[in-house]
Parts: structure tokens; sequence; C-alpha cells
């Protein structure tokens, strides 16, 4: 059963109909107000029993839109006031787990159990960062789950703070311990003449739901993976490889006769009454010999503990992260409950790293092994924290967290912490903390020895009531406007060079390192495009500044002197949204960055490429882009581009669904895959050759 029933099956009369708990009720009156609810439910289901669920309000189609709001962490945190109320019996669960997440009210310690005392928006570096530290390796099991109990406490408090318990805290501490670019590559083609999945550095290879080897598709559908001919016009269905129940298969990837399969499985942990209701999720990697695409053979398989987060290939290694959420209510002597397995095989307490504060619930397992011996990991370790985004260059994982924490700081942080690889193996390298938050993975950049990345800081608001006393005390909420900052860290993560207050009561949307240059767009009413000299990682400097109407989500380069954006447009009052905007930019000089082009799709208000890159098919030499964007309908186009007449739409096509959809090609092929349905295009007409449903 998928995460989608279960959360159905929770709907039950229980969710809708409320009980008066007070003394004063008898058995009669509790009856009779049961009988009549079971009416009114009665009622309602049969009023809506006909009612057809428009395709944007389909679960898939919801959860998308709700991934990419979370994913985007843009706005001020003043939404959370609007309407809580109202939300607040709805949202309770989510709002305490997100509360210990982020460790409100959870002091701030560095590696070494020292107080951190960052705070303030300051533009000096002392305060701005904590300063390039060491990652500390866990002791033992003993200081993991003193760590795990700090949040369980937090999560306890902030219950009490909801339910107006006058109980005090119990004076014992279970607690207590000490705690000793490159740039983004365009698509390229590995061999032959067919399209790779728009990665995020250059070098390092990612999967995805389609790939491509120039003689077959691979296709993710559901908890099978479809292999497709594509060597004739006519496409075959050559193969399918299933990979069982409880499984959810989310990316996969090829790299000559190696196909690997990338899902996530809930298995039963033969163990009562837990916290984790008898089950675990653990991340699979299996790997298939398909040099016969026909009859794939399987062989190896890799697993750790956690969801499937994402996985990277470089030189011959696989490198796969998932996340392992520890079971904060387990009892110490249930290690397999707080502590992730690999192979099966609970991690050593000196292959975890701990945080930057003393407080955690979350890891981030990464595991390793060759594309050659599949069936054996080389290395594995775990990083310990709240969990978060990553970014991996050629040659480091970085984690990053954010920090919410008005007691540590009255400004949005963001942790990162550094982990080198190479040839499989990993060795922590520095940790440090910087004042803001990251908008994506295109906010951080390695260039040169060097981490450059620009965040929006947002002021957080403390009170002794902890987090729910921001949506039930009547306090006065100060207006303080957002940021912008940019930092340039050097091996260490130490502070080289830093600019701070760019873009007062905006936050950022976008942003793409590009050698010695950064560019990086902000809204709330007009779309300032920025740029920034970043050769002197001592002293970098803002060399210009474009104010337009709207804002771009994506940055891509698209040739020599070209940026090209895709976002939104929105008036100049920046209230109302006109349609995607796809805009190209003139870089050549950047101190001077002009809009070159424009073009706007009215009646469409969002794409999926703010959120997933992965989703926009480019192809430079080819002069070529695609991507979905959605209105009342939604539809995948390929635009041109021309200097003089700008772009050009070549190809249309209106999907029933507002699903993931991916546009490849091969040869003189373009293929667009839509769920279980590949449709196939002459790449120079865009006349329709062929269709499959799988």
């Amino acid at each position: 059963m998928d995460d989608r029933e279960n959360r159905n099956n929770g709907y039950d009369r229980g969710d809708i109909c409320s009980q008066d708990n007070s003394p004063d009720n008898k058995p009669e009156q509790e009856s009779i107000r049961e009988t009549d609810c079971e009416k009114e439910v009665s009622r309602l289901r049969s009023m809506t029993e006909d009612i057809q669920v428009p395709p944007s309000l389909e679960p898939e189609a919801v959860e998308k839109m709700l991934d990419a709001r979370q994913r985007k962490q843009r706005r001020s945190y003043r939404w959370k006031y609007a309407g809580a109320a109202a939300a607040a019996c709805l949202c309770l669960a989510v709002g305490i787990t997100a509360a210990v997440r982020y460790g409100i009210n959870g002091s701030s310690a560095d590696s070494t159990g020292a107080t951190d005392s960052t705070a303030g928006r300051s533009n000096e570096s002392s305060q701005a960062a904590s300063g390039g530290e060491t990652i500390a390796r866990a002791e033992n099991y003993d200081e993991i789950y003193a760590y795990i109990q700090a949040v369980e406490k937090e999560r306890q408090k902030e219950e009490r703070a909801f339910s107006g318990s006058e109980e005090s805290e119990s004076a014992s501490d279970t607690a207590g311990t000490t705690a000793n670019t490159g740039t983004a590559s365009d698509i390229a083609a590995a061999s032959g003449d067919y399209s790779d999945t728009n990665v995020r550095e250059e070098g390092v290879g990612e999967a995805d739901i389609v790939k491509t080897d120039g003689k077959n598709l691979y296709i993710v559908n559901g908890q099978s993976v479809e292999i497709v001919g594509i060597e004739t016009d006519e496409m075959q269905e050559k193969s399918r490889i299933d990979v069982g129940e409880e499984s959810y298969i989310t990316e996969l990837y090829v790299q000559e006769d190696r196909l690997v399969i990338l899902y996530t499985k809930s298995e039963s942990n033969d163990e009562e009454n837990t916290y984790d209701e008898n089950f675990r999720e653990y991340t699979y990697a299996d790997t298939y010999d398909v040099s016969d695409p026909s009859a794939p053979g399987k062989l190896g398989s890799i697993t750790q503990s956690g969801s499937y987060h994402t996985m990277r290939v470089r030189e011959g290694y696989v490198y796969v992260l998932s996340d392992f959420y520890a079971d904060t209510a387990s009892p110490r002597d249930r290690v397999g409950a707080y502590v992730p397995e690999v192979q099966g095989k609970t991690l050593e307490a000196s292959d975890i790293y701990m945080p930057q504060r003393k407080m955690g619930s979350q890891y981030t397992v990464i595991s390793s092994f060759s594309l050659e011996n599949p069936e054996e990991k080389t290395d594995s370790k775990a990083v310990f924290g709240t969990g978060g985004m990553c970014y991996v260059s050629t040659e480091n994982i970085y984690i990053t967290e954010a920090y919410y924490d008005a007691d540590g700081s009255d400004v949005t942080q963001t942790s990162i912490r550094k982990i080198t690889y190479a040839d499989g193996t990993f060795q922590g390298a520095a940790q440090t903390k910087v004042n803001g938050i990251l908008n994506d993975s295109f906010s951080i950049d390695e260039y040169n020895g060097y981490l450059r990345l620009v965040t929006t800081v947002s002021a957080v608001n403390s009170s002794d009531g902890g987090w729910f006393s921001d949506f039930f005390e009547e306090t006065e909420v100060q207006e303080t406007e957002d940021s912008n900052s940019l930092y340039i860290l050097d091996g260490e993560l130490n502070i080289t060079g830093e600019i701070h207050d760019l873009a007062p009561d905006e936050s950022v949307y976008s942003a793409r390192f590009m050698g010695d240059i950064g560019y990086f767009v902000t809204f709330r009413q007009v779309d300032p495009l920025f740029s920034a000299d970043l050769s002197d990682p001592a002293a970098p400097e803002v060399i210009g500044e474009l104010k337009i109407p709207g804002f771009s989500e994506y940055l891509h380069p698209y040739g020599e002197g070209k940026l090209l954006g895709i976002g939104m447009a929105v008036d100049e009052k920046g209230v109302t949204t006109e349609g995607v905007k796809v805009s190209m930019f003139d870089v050549s000089d950047p101190s001077d960055v002009t809009e070159e082009q424009t073009y706007i799709m009215e009646d469409m208000f969002g794409t999926d490429v703010g959120y997933d890159y992965k989703a926009v098919f480019v192809d430079v030499e080819k002069n070529l882009f695609g991507f979905l964007a959605y209105g009342d309908t939604s539809e995948y186009v390929i635009f041109t581009y021309d200097e003089s007449s700008g772009f050009r739409e070549v190809f249309s096509r209106t999907m029933n669904f507002y699903g993931n959809v991916r546009g490849l090609y091969a040869g003189d092929r373009f293929y667009l895959v839509s769920g279980n349905t590949v449709e196939s295009y002459d790449f120079g007409s865009f006349h329709k050759v062929d269709d499959i449903v799988l």
C-alpha cells in the first residue's frame, strides 16, 4: 500500500466527527451525537459520489504542487500567521514534526559541544558564519541516542505547550551527554547522437525516470522498468523488470551495458508495538546486465536504511543517498530503530558524522559501489542531523540543513557539511554555518576549490512559548525585511569573501554560477537579475543589476554570451500572473546584462522547471529546449531561438495529466514519455511517427 492509500484510509468517521469529552456528557447524549454524525457523513458522501475530480486536483498533481512549494523555500516566514487558527487542527501533526526538525528553541552547538552564539545580521564574518570546523564522528551509540532524545524532549515540550498543560518538566535529563564549477552541463551525448539527463554538475552522472543508450529507452513505470527498443520506426517492448510489491521505483541509471534501478521498499522489522508501526523503509540499488535488453540479468543489489534521496555516478562508481528518520521514541537497546543499516548491518558509530548542534533525528545515508562489481558496497557513511538538500561536485558531497532557531540566531541559517569522495570512499572534511537559506541546488556551487553560495536571510521570531506560541499567543509580529547574502568559502569552509544586504525585502528565486561570474534572480514586484564578479574570492563584487517585471525560476547557459531564463510573467505591481515567461539574457558583458528577447505563454500558471531541472530538455548545439507548462491543461512545448526574431515554438503537445513528462532524442527521433505512454516524432519536422502504451 502506498503513501496515498495510507493517507486515504486514515480518513474515517473519527476525522470529521469530534466528540465532547467533558465529564457532563451522558452515554445517551454521546449515542445520539454519534448517530447524527454518522447520518451527516452518509449525506455528505452521497452528495459527492458523482463529483468528478479535475486533473489539477488528482493526488499526483496535488503532491507535485505541494512538493514544488516546499522545495522553493523562497518566502518570508510571515506567511504562517495568516489563517493559522483555521488550519491549526489539520496541521497539528505536521507542525510538531516541523518544529522538532528545524530545532525551534533548541540550543545551537558545534561538534565539540560549545554553544554557538551566532546571531544578528552583522556583515562581519565572525557573526555571519560559525567558521570552518572539523566534522566530528560519533563516539558511540549512547551519544547518538542522547541527541535523539533531545529531539523527543522538544517534541513533548511543544505538545504540552499546545495542550496548555501546566505539568513541569522532570529535573532529570536523560539526554545529557558530552559530545566530544564547474557549471552545470548542457545536454551532452556520452556516445552516439542521443540526449542525456539535464544534470546539475558537468562530469557527474545522475539518474532519472527515463534514460536512453541510443538503441533502447529505459522507463520507470510504477513498480516496473520497461525496456523499449527504438532502432526501428516501430517501437518494440523488449522486456520488463519488476521489483515487487511494497516497492516504489524512483529513478534509474544506464551506462553502457549496466542498468541501475533505484527504489524504496517497506519491510517489516519483526518487532511489535514500535513507533514505526512494524515496518521500515529501505533504499535499494539493483544493478542489471542489459547487454541483451530482451533478457536483463541481475548482477547485485545494495541496500541501505531510509527512503531514496538521490544518486550520482563518477568515474565508474555509484553513490546512493537516502533519508533515514530515527525513531525518537525507541528505547536505547533497539539500536536498529535509530541507527541506519547498510547491507543488513548497522553502521558503526565511527562511520556517523555528528551535527553542529546537540539535536538530531534524521540521517543522510551515503553508500557507494562499483558498476563493475555491483554486488558489494565499497564504502558507507551517514551524516546525522536534520537532513536537507544535497549538492554534489566532482570531488565533494555537501549536505545542507536549514535552521529556523530563534534561540541560536534571530535569522534563518544554513548548516553546510562537506564530505570528500573518490574511488568510492568517503572522508568527512569540514562544516560551517552561514546566515540565510538556500533556494535550491543551483544556489550553491564549487569552482576552483572554492564554494560559492547565495542565500535569502529572513528574521526568526523568538518567544518563550515555543513554536506554537507564534500561532496562539496574541503577540505583536515585528515586520522585518528579507535580504540576500553571497558567500565564498575556501576548502576548509572558512569565509574568504562575502556580500550582504542584497535586494532588501526580496527573495532568491534562481541562481547560476558560470565560471568567475555568478547570476541570481530575486523577486518581490520586479525581477532583478544580478551579476557578480567572483574572480577574486576575497573580494566578490556585484557588477550588474537588471530590473524587469516577473521572475525566472530556472537559468541555463545557452551558448556564448547567452543565458536562458524560464519563469513567470507578472505585472509591474507583482500581483497578477500573466503567464509562463521565457527570456534570453545577453550576458556577453556581465556588467551590462540585457533582456534580449521574451516569450509569454498566456493562460499558463506554472512549470516543472523551478523544482525539477531534470524535467528540462536542452540541447544548445541543436538550438532546442523544451519543458512542461500547465494551466487549465498541461502542455509540453519545444522552442528554438534566433537572436533577431526571438523564440519560436516548434512543437506543442497537450498532455492528459499533470504527471512527470520527459523529452529526449536518439538519432533522428524525438521521444515524449508520459506515464506509460511513449510517442516518437521526426526530429526535423516533429511529425508523429509512432506510439506505444506499456
